[in-house]
């Protein structure tokens, strides 16, 4: 996140934080084709990444350096490796040790495990096998240890710590070798166990109804709307939790007075929601290039090494690879867990603003490194876990959902979130979930094998 005043017009200084490059297993697996008109929606045809559109596929082929044919396959791809890596962690259970895409055009799934005898499970479902020692649940819990310790530690000299799944190890990156080493002995990990990467940058948060649009806090801030929300009747948006706190007062892009903000987090989490008057109504359109707008329908997540865009404010409409999920970052401001990072860059004012993948929401704008100019990494808060922690609707076009009760019932609804892996009875049959998401209305069980497995 970083801060933009719109009043004053500064800029916050930000420099470059290096990316760790990832390794994995050669040779190419073409993605399965899309099934014939009629037939059981493939998984590209319900997430809507068969249809992409020019404002996504253009920024793609620039930011990305790929050609209109290896952009449109890519957002097939990743729709459809998506669902193949869900069904993957689901058989493989606590062995399961991650899954990422890699190739110009995502044709390459990568899935790890720890046991080499489900190699052919694994390339029974299109995707390549990879063994390693640690499984992902095990990562993840050490990765809670750093986040335990970080609550009682100084971690100015340690700002970011994740998952690096390809890696299949934590990483810790630090201003200096023994700084990661004492947050490392603070957690009560093994140091042999953590990668270090060792950098002198920090990240900085980039604060400052279309997603992408400029909004004013109490006429002395200015952020980028995320994405359009409704809780009940009430319509409004989300954004990044330190774009403003509950009761301050926002106007449009056109200055026009809009909305207030009725929930924030942050730090811990990077989450916010606006709630607006008349005349501003939610839309499930993003900006992008020229004018032109993306329709959001739905909010799957994507994995890591799949292409992302975002719009923000000061610097529009541009596109990157998801690197990790799940990342720690100490900000000067504080710290927030729970962040995907990307390679897409962003300046002052785009906090907030939304991440997109296909016509899938991913999450808003939190903070980064670098700029637009020379490059960057950034974080953005997972929608989901913002609709969830709110009970708010993401808008979507189609179909209307109706408001989520909660999440704790058994029964399928639409309006939930739901997390991979977790089950649920439809209609008398128990399904388990594939990819994290909120239900729109026309996904249910039965018809959206891309996003639930029958069990």
């Amino acid at each position: 996140m970083v801060h933009r005043h719109a009043v004053t017009g500064r800029r916050v200084a930000l420099t470059t934080l290096g990316a760790l490059v990832a390794t994995g297993i050669p040779a190419a697996v073409a993605a399965e084709p899309i099934p014939a008109a009629g037939s059981v929606p493939s998984a590209a045809q319900t997430l809507g990444a068969d249809r992409p559109s020019a404002p996504m596929l253009r920024a793609l082929e620039r930011d990305l350096g790929l050609t209109p044919a290896q952009a449109s396959r890519r957002l097939v791809n990743e729709a459809e490796a998506g669902t193949r890596a869900g069904r993957l962690r689901n058989a493989l259970g606590d062995r399961f040790a991650g899954a990422w895409l890699r190739g110009t055009s995502s044709q390459e799934l990568m899935v790890a495990t720890t046991d080499a005898t489900d190699v052919p499970a694994i390339e029974a479902q299109g995707a390549k096998a990879a063994v390693v020692k640690t499984p992902l649940r095990d990562l993840r819990a050490a990765k809670e240890k750093l986040d335990a310790a970080a609550a009682r530690s100084d971690t100015g000299r340690t700002p970011l710590w994740y998952v690096d799944i390809p890696g299949n190890r934590v990483v810790v990156e630090s201003a200096s070798r023994a700084a990661a080493a004492a947050f490392v002995e603070a957690a009560g990990l093994d140091g042999k166990r953590v990668g270090v990467k060792v950098t002198k940058n920090r990240p900085r948060l980039m604060e400052d109804l279309t997603g992408g649009d400029a909004y004013y806090i109490d006429g002395t801030a200015r952020c980028s709307i995320g994405f359009s929300v409704t809780k009940g009747e009430q319509e409004g948006f989300a954004s990044a939790g330190h774009c403003g706190k509950p009761g301050a007062k926002t106007t449009g892009y056109n200055k026009a007075a809009q909305g207030t903000f009725q929930a924030s987090t942050f730090p811990g989490k990077d989450m916010s929601w606006v709630a607006v008057t008349d005349p501003w109504k939610a839309t499930p359109q993003v900006k992008g290039e020229g004018g032109q707008t993306v329709e959001i329908t739905g909010s799957v997540q994507a994995l890591v090494g799949a292409a992302v865009c975002r719009s923000g404010s000061t610097t529009g409409w541009h596109c990157g690879e998801v690197e990790q999920h799940d990342t720690s970052v100490s900000y000067a401001e504080g710290r927030v867990d729970g962040l995907t990072r990307t390679t897409v860059c962003a300046e002052p004012g785009d906090s907030g603003g939304p991440y997109v993948s296909g016509v899938q929401a991913q999450g808003v704008t939190s903070g980064g490194t670098g700029d637009c100019a020379s490059g960057g990494t950034t974080f953005y808060q997972p929608i989901n876990a913002l609709l969830s922690d709110f009970g708010l609707t993401l808008k979507t076009a189609g179909a209307e959902t109706p408001a989520p009760q909660g999440n704790a019932a058994q029964t399928w609804a639409a309006g939930r979130v739901y997390e991979a892996g977790v089950t649920v009875t439809h209609a008398g049959v128990r399904y388990q979930c594939l990819q994290t998401h909120q239900a729109q209305g026309p996904w249910a069980p039965e018809g959206t094998p891309a996003l639930w497995q029958r069990v």
